[in-house]
């Protein structure tokens, strides 16, 4: 089948876009359907990409269009087809982005489903002998049956490959998770998941589900398709996809229970039983310990944080974690404690973010919580902790645990970025002036002075000045801050000042504070 063949398909409505006349002509190999801003590693050469354009939004909209379209020409995509539903049309930064990229697109009318195009690209390019070799009947039926009766995914795809003499199939999540496995298949770790996701090899197939984020959507994946032929695979996909739609279903309902546990956390003083409850009806232990784990990404995506926070949280096991939202709109979850979750959720956290690589996310975990008393401050330490990972690397995903806070330079992270300025503005004053050489003079002193333990020598050693002219300075900025610097407590506050200031520049060892006399 060739793109040109879709594209006159009259029961699709598709309206091409923009094209050039030998793209037309192109064969299409498959089909998938993505709103990663990034979807490259999804795509296969040739293939149909299907994009409902969730990702792109007015703001920046040049920019998001140009990774996502070039994401499709790094790819080798075939055609982009651009659902209208979600803004009406397709915006022209999309259209400007596949002309200069040479990537063909075509509108997919509102009203036209994405699983019709996937079904005519299958039915087309496998003919109608391939009918026969789909799904049996009985398959299908049995099939249904275990989705209607909220099977999970692992009994799902035992049954669908049962027929199929030594076939090896697993679900994976993008964050190399699995789900579920055929019985036999070796174990994958999530890294190389990912790998085999990404490198092409065996064949993967798309489970297609808008009620789920892109961190928790599924991949059927098979390492030697020769045996299975593509349609069944697309009938299983579609099987599994209805599967996690009654999964998210249940879950809404559990993200709700978990939303009425963060507003009593989210407050200081509920009581006790009060917050048992809550635990119980999440689904929790009664008794800890527990960990506290928040997240917040810089979209703006309703949902977006809560699917990253529970595909993070996902290895500790089924129903071993509880996520929701608190009321400031921070995405939040309450895991039993057992091993070492926290450092497998940091572990893990990496994959996660790969998934949108264009969104930071970032992260925070709070110490053990003894039992429900302690919850509510676990809480607060774990945003603390996402507030010095959202410092620490503003632009990028990192996830912070609070009990790597253990120095000064990392403490003040997590502190809001106004008061840490103004903090730093009202203990160093007129050294902060910018316009007064002679200011700058005295700051750079004083970072000196400070980091070499108030050591004169050392210090007109670096600065490459004579020892007089240390004591001077130091006098002066003595002068100007109000401070003694032979005086631990004011090297503290000037210390905490400069590192106020730039809360980056805190990785220095020698950025230390001696209880030794200044002189």
């Amino acid at each position: 089948m060739y793109v040109d063949h879709l594209l006159k398909d009259e029961s699709l409505g598709l309206r091409l876009l923009w094209a050039e006349e030998p793209q037309l002509t192109r064969e299409i190999s498959g089909v998938t359907a993505t709103d990663l801003e990034d979807p490259a590693r999804f795509v296969r050469p040739g293939e149909v990409v299907l994009s409902g354009l969730v990702w792109w939004t007015a703001e920046g909209g040049r920019d998001k269009a140009e990774r996502f379209v070039a994401a499709l020409r790094t790819a080798g995509a075939a055609v982009l087809l651009a659902g209208e539903e979600t803004h009406g049309s397709v915006p022209d930064d999309l259209i400007e982005a596949c002309e200069r990229h040479g990537v063909p697109l075509a509108a997919v009318p509102a009203h036209i489903m994405f699983r019709a195009i996937t079904d005519t690209v299958y039915f087309q390019q496998w003919g109608e002998l391939n009918r026969l070799h789909a799904l049996p009947e009985n398959v299908r039926v049995r099939l249904s049956r275990l989705v209607a009766q909220d099977a999970g995914p692992d009994v799902v795809v035992a049954s669908a490959f049962a027929h199929v003499d030594r076939a090896t199939a697993y679900v994976f999540t993008p964050a190399g998770r699995t789900v579920a496995a055929t019985e036999g298949a070796r174990p994958v770790s999530a890294r190389e998941a990912v790998a085999l996701l990404a490198n092409g090899a065996g064949i993967t197939v798309s489970v297609d589900s808008d009620a789920v984020s892109p961190y928790e959507r599924w991949h059927l994946y098979l390492p030697e398709p020769g045996g299975t032929p593509p349609r069944m695979l697309h009938e299983i996909a579609a099987i599994l996809a209805r599967c996690q739609e009654s999964r998210a279903r249940r879950r809404a309902a559990e993200h709700q229970a978990a939303d009425e546990l963060g507003t009593l956390l989210f407050a200081p003083g509920a009581e006790a039983a009060a917050v048992e409850g809550a635990l119980r009806t999440c689904g929790l232990p009664a008794q800890g310990p527990y960990r506290v784990i928040v997240a917040a990404t810089g979209s703006q995506r309703a949902g977006l944080a809560e699917g990253a926070l529970t595909e993070a949280v996902a290895p500790a096991g089924p129903g071993r974690g509880s996520v929701g939202r608190l009321p400031d709109g921070t995405a939040f979850a309450v895991v039993p404690e057992a091993g070492d979750a926290a450092g497998g959720c940091a572990e893990f956290w990496p994959l996660v973010a790969g998934c949108e690589p264009s969104v930071p996310l970032h992260g925070g975990i709070g110490s053990p919580a003894a039992g429900p008393q302690d919850l509510n401050g676990a809480l607060s330490e774990a945003r603390y902790a996402l507030a010095s990972a959202r410092t620490t690397a503003p632009d990028s995903s990192s996830v912070v645990d609070s009990s790597s806070l253990t120095g000064l330079d990392t403490l003040l992270t997590g502190i809001p970025a106004e008061v840490r300025t103004a903090y730093s503005r009202t203990v160093l004053g007129p050294l902060l002036d910018t316009r007064n050489a002679s200011a700058a003079a005295l700051l750079k002193t004083l970072e000196t002075f400070l980091a070499h333990d108030g050591s004169w020598a050392r210090s007109a050693e670096v600065l490459h000045l004579h020892v007089n002219t240390v004591h001077y300075r130091i006098q002066r900025i003595e002068h100007f801050t109000g401070r003694d610097l032979s005086r631990l407590y004011d090297r503290l506050d000037l210390w905490a000042a400069l590192l106020c200031r730039t809360p980056s520049a805190t990785s220095d060892p020698r950025a230390r504070l001696s209880t030794s006399p200044a002189r």
